[in-house]
């Protein structure tokens, strides 16, 4: 039988009943109150599942030096790192495409090939910041005259004209009213939002929006028809709004509605009103789609509308909702890499 103090148990005791002290810290407690409860090395070893010479090397250090002679002494073994050749070998193969007819690595995949842990490869592509699981998409302009037309609408984004209105405009065209044919269940404590798979379509409706450059505020408009004519209405529309200024500069687009013999027309005999039109594959340089992302996010992706008028209904009110709180965008132009970033003025990026 080993021998301890009163004080020496209720340590050993604590020990052996923590939840949050290391395994090894518990196994030896509560070896150590096995043999002071008595119990031989026989009944230890078949209860504990270890050796008699754990025991007995345990039992000589707490006799020794006390409750401080149980503090595990292994240093564990060095960490492992890959030469600069293996993590060359593994870098060049990730960037070649896998022989097995598959598009990408996984690091498992990849490091079954190499003859290496999924720990290795994947601390590897971390340090090398390759992510070979993620894909980015791009679109290039082929504009001939893309500097001179994104210069053009960044002057107005950065140095607007004194007493000039700056809009920028697009159509959001067939936003669908999509109605549930089966109930929506609410959020819950441990369940998202669901939405059933099948839903019944009412119709569509286009949505023309116009982003002030200088508030943030948008003027929206729904139509069923994606023509010419509605979209003379709408600028009529902002026409009105802005009687303050001498000049309505609008960012657009090159969609052929936009250049109808109508349009030009309009132009004609609304000098004051000038169109800036975006380079071809560049509607990224239109402020007002970024506001079409965020209605999108917030009003149409989860939506749920029982018709075409309840789909309008429910734009405007977010519209309305919207200019309450609108902010302008704040750009920064990055003359090296010739990029456009956009912040609102909070910092949050869209």
């Amino acid at each position: 039988m080993l021998a301890i103090t009163p004080e020496e148990k209720q340590d050993l005791e604590r020990w052996a009943q923590s939840r949050t002290l290391p395994a090894g810290d518990v196994f030896r407690a509560r070896l150590l109150l096995a043999l002071a409860a008595g119990k031989s090395y026989r009944q230890i070893e078949s209860g504990m599942q270890t050796s008699a010479a754990t025991i007995a090397r345990w039992r000589m250090r707490f006799e020794q030096e006390g409750l401080a002679g149980l503090e595990a002494r292994h240093r564990g073994s060095r960490p492992r790192r890959a030469t600069a050749a293996v993590q060359a070998r593994v870098i060049r193969r990730v960037q070649q495409k896998p022989n097995d007819g598959s598009t990408h690595w996984s690091c498992r995949k990849l490091a079954h090939e190499l003859g290496l842990s999924k720990s290795t490869v994947q601390r590897i592509l971390t340090q090398a910041r390759l992510k070979p699981h993620r894909l980015e998409r791009y679109l290039a302009s082929d504009d001939p005259d893309f500097e001179a037309k994104a210069a053009d609408i960044i002057g107005l984004y950065l140095d607007p004209p004194q007493h000039a209105a700056v809009f920028c405009v697009d159509e959001k065209t067939a936003i669908q009213a999509l109605d549930r044919l089966d109930p929506v269940l609410p959020l819950s404590p441990g369940r998202a939002e669901r939405h059933g798979f099948e839903y019944y379509r009412h119709g569509t409706l286009s949505l023309y929006a116009a982003l002030d450059v200088k508030t943030g505020k948008v003027e929206g408009k729904t139509a069923r028809r994606h023509t010419s004519a509605e979209f003379l209405g709408f600028l009529r529309k902002l026409m009105n709004q802005a009687r303050w200024a001498q000049q309505i500069h609008i960012v657009l687009d090159n969609l052929s509605a936009h250049k109808t013999k109508a349009v030009e027309e309009f132009l004609e005999q609304n000098p004051k009103v000038r169109f800036h039109f975006t380079p071809t594959y560049s509607s990224w340089l239109n402020q007002v789609e970024l506001w079409f992302a965020k209605i999108q996010r917030d009003v149409i992706a989860r939506g749920v509308f029982i018709s075409v008028a309840d789909l309008a209904r429910k734009l405007g009110k977010y519209i309305r909702a919207y200019a309450k709180s609108a902010r302008p965008f704040r750009w920064t132009y990055s003359d090296p890499r010739r990029r456009i970033r956009t912040y609102e003025i909070t910092g949050t990026a869209y």
